[in-house]
């Protein structure tokens, strides 16, 4: 058995003539919080939904807990939790409604299922609003609802595709805590984001550009080695390391000139 929870063996991914991913090698510990970062068409997405056993690799091969992603996909998706870009929850159902309707899907015992919503409402702070229609939750407690939904049967794995892109900072502030708490219960959690102060806090992050690892390490680390000033700054130089992006002016350059006009 791998000493890995994830371990991808340069897996490629296109679709027709496009190459979204070009030879991904990946090694992911148990209890990690990973970061995944990278532009918008990195590949990030095709990625996460290879290890989701989602979609199927061109190339290459990937296991899961030992599974592979492709001969073992409904196992696989039994044991992860997944949480896409767009909520996924039944707007003309509760929040309660939801839960257990969720609840029904990962066949949790009857036994046991009570107890197992009422601990998600507790740490998503929704039990006040369990009679809810997630239609007129905010787009904060819609995030944490869709959270508790996607881990009700508590996954080993925990997959976020940008779960904090459309909430305000404070509930993005709320919504890391609840990831901390998780990943204390030695839940592995990968997550894609282009807030570097999230990634910043993960153990480890890797840069995707164009389907290729232009950079992968600890984040604190990484800052040191590429002796930039925080994580967006070593973001942006490994774009124009690898494009013809041109970004002159950090944003404090870009205050002291409006201040100096």
């Amino acid at each position: 058995m791998s000493n890995y929870i994830i371990t991808i063996n340069n897996i490629k991914k296109n679709f027709d003539d496009f190459y979204a991913l070009k030879g991904i090698n990946l090694n992911i510990e148990e209890g990690q919080i990973f970061g995944i970062l990278g532009p918008n068409g990195a590949g990030k997405s095709t990625l996460i939904r290879i290890i989701c056993a989602i979609l199927e690799p061109s190339f290459g091969n990937a296991f899961v807990m030992d599974m592979d992603v492709v001969k073992d996909s409904e196992k696989i998706k039994e044991n992860i939790g997944y949480m896409s870009q767009k909520f996924s929850l039944y707007n003309d159902l509760t929040v309660l409604e939801n839960l257990r309707f969720y609840s029904e899907i990962y066949k949790i015992d009857k036994s046991i299922k009570k107890d197992r919503i009422e601990k998600i409402l507790k740490l998503s702070s929704l039990e006040d609003k369990k009679n809810t229609l997630a239609k007129n939750l905010s787009g904060g407690l819609k995030q944490r609802l869709a959270l508790g939904c996607s881990i009700i049967h508590k996954p080993k794995i925990l997959i976020l595709d940008e779960p904090t892109s459309a909430v305000d900072p404070v509930s993005r502030r709320l919504f890391w805590s609840i990831i901390y708490d998780l990943s204390k219960e030695g839940i592995t959690i990968l997550v894609t984001t282009h807030y570097m102060d999230e990634a910043l806090t993960c153990d480890e992050v890797v840069f995707l550009f164009k389907g290729q690892i232009i950079g992968q390490g600890n984040p604190t680390e990484l800052i040191k080695e590429h002796n930039v000033s925080n994580l967006e700054d070593l973001f942006i130089k490994y774009s124009k390391q690898h494009s013809d992006i041109s970004v002159n002016s950090s944003f404090t350059d870009l205050k002291f000139f409006k201040e100096g006009e």
